[in-house]
């Protein structure tokens, strides 16, 4: 992607939302023929956000998978991405894969399969979207994906300031009666606090001037974007 293009860019595609969900994730639901499994650190990602499960020898859902009809297990993957702080609706994202699980070493020690994936879905508060298989090969991870949750732990604990004085930039625009102020998410292309009232929420977006490539010039853009008054920002009301 060039330079041009990150500049202009404000948000993440519906693809690399996909693929950053993934990365961070440690859990999923997986619903097969008849079951439901909550799983936690049992599967893995590649760098073509292609998912492989490996349950424990003896497992039911191992049992389940080797008993297939035809070797491959009808199965829907659910992912559910949720902010590391503390706030209202917490919940950001859900991504739902289906497809077939199939042994992915046949021959060898059984217990690993691989899911093929035959539609991805990603839903926001925004609305759901189909996303194309070969959008989600091709995209990358956000580079803050696995480093988010610590940032945004240290912003709420460490510089309730900071978020303060964005929210000051925005308040001409802000509906009043703020009771709480959260930072929500933190990717590349910029960052987004929640702001809470009585009744409902909304959140505030701040895009960075250029993308950032790591966690210390996340840290830099933030620290200019309360030197610059004129910042552009954005906020989307929710019930």
């Amino acid at each position: 992607m060039s330079g041009a293009a990150d500049v202009a860019r404000t948000e993440p595609t519906a693809a690399e939302r996909v693929r950053s969900v993934l990365v961070r994730a440690v859990s999923l639901s997986l619903t097969t023929e008849g079951r439901v499994y909550d799983l936690i650190g049992v599967h893995s990602v590649d760098g073509k956000g292609r998912i492989s499960l490996h349950p424990p020898a003896g497992s039911p859902l191992a049992a389940q998978i080797a008993t297939a009809p035809r070797g491959s297990l009808a199965a829907l993957l659910e992912f559910t991405d949720v902010t590391a702080v503390r706030a209202r609706d917490r919940v950001r994202a859900r991504v739902t894969l289906s497809g077939w699980l199939t042994p992915r070493d046949p021959g060898g020690d059984g217990d690993a399969v691989r899911l093929d994936a035959a539609r991805v879905t990603l839903r926001t508060a925004a609305g759901g979207w189909d996303v194309g298989l070969d959008e989600v090969m091709l995209a990358e991870p956000d580079p803050l994906a696995v480093d988010e949750a610590g940032m945004l732990t240290h912003l709420s604990d460490a510089h309730e300031d900071m978020v303060a004085e964005l929210v000051m930039l925005a308040a001409p625009r802000l509906p009043p009666g703020i009771l709480r102020t959260t930072p929500f998410a933190l990717d590349r292309h910029g960052i987004t606090l929640r702001c809470e009232y009585r009744q409902g929420h909304c959140d505030l977006r701040f895009p960075f001037p250029v993308a950032v490539r790591d966690a210390a010039e996340a840290g830099e853009q933030v620290r200019r974007l309360l030197m610059a008054p004129q910042c552009a920002h954005h906020f989307t009301a929710h019930g």
